[in-house]
């Protein structure tokens, strides 16, 4: 992907619902381009020569990777929900751990803490000079053509000198088959009682099996809890 089509148009009201044509036919078209749908395979192949090292104990920098000066933003759309809001704050210590990255910071687009503006704020403070923000939503929509591309533009004013990034979301990359069917299979594995609920689930209730309870009894359609 060319570093071209990770920039996103900052010109767009926040609230507005008319979007720019030329900007959007554009952008767009940055994400129909066999660059683009090409993600996966790029992408394995970079994880194969590996964009992380570790020399004499420090965090070395490789081109066109993360680098010590780099901070990571990794935000999400943000809930009412505490329990939603805190699971970004576990994946976010998980990544930090996996990836080696000395700055990680987690925010939230919208309706909870830390926002955009204190997450880039704090990788700054921490020694970043370029920031990335990398939205963890699976599809490029409208938050992440529109509004997170505002939010950290103006997150940025307060900090001349420092430049930032936006990447693409998580999109079509094939390890996403394998997480879905992990999913599935431990809610199967749930219901039939072999398996406690996964984390996103834990204290909801919501993983359990729907059906229809027998019609020659002339009940109407029920819930069966297994």
């Amino acid at each position: 992907m060319s570093m071209e089509s990770l920039f996103i148009p900052q010109t767009l009201p926040l609230k507005s619902s008319s979007i720019d044509k030329t900007a959007r036919k554009s952008t767009w078209a940055s994400l129909k381009s066999p660059k683009f749908l090409r993600g996966p395979s790029r992408i394995r192949n970079f994880s194969a020569k590996s964009s992380l090292g570790f020399e004499n104990g420090g965090f070395k920098q490789f081109p066109n990777g993360v680098g010590e000066k780099d901070g990571v933003i990794i935000v999400d759309h943000g809930s009412r929900r505490k329990e939603s809001n805190l699971m970004l704050n576990e994946f976010v210590a998980m990544f930090r751990e996996k990836s080696g990255y000395p700055i990680v910071e987690p925010a939230h687009m919208e309706l909870a803490e830390p926002s955009i503006k204190d997450a880039f704020g704090l990788c700054v403070q921490r020694g970043a000079n370029r920031v990335i923000v990398s939205p963890f939503f699976l599809f490029p929509g409208r938050h992440w053509y529109q509004d997170i591309p505002l939010l950290t533009a103006d997150a940025a004013k307060d900090h001349p000198g420092v430049s930032y990034i936006i990447t693409a979301p998580l999109g079509l990359h094939e390890l996403l088959v394998d997480v879905m069917n992990d999913r599935i299979k431990h809610c199967l594995s749930h219901v039939a009682g072999d398996a406690d609920e996964c984390a996103a689930c834990a204290g909801t209730s919501k993983c359990k099996l729907y059906g229809l309870v027998d019609e020659s009894e002339g009940s109407d359609c029920t819930t069966v809890e297994i």
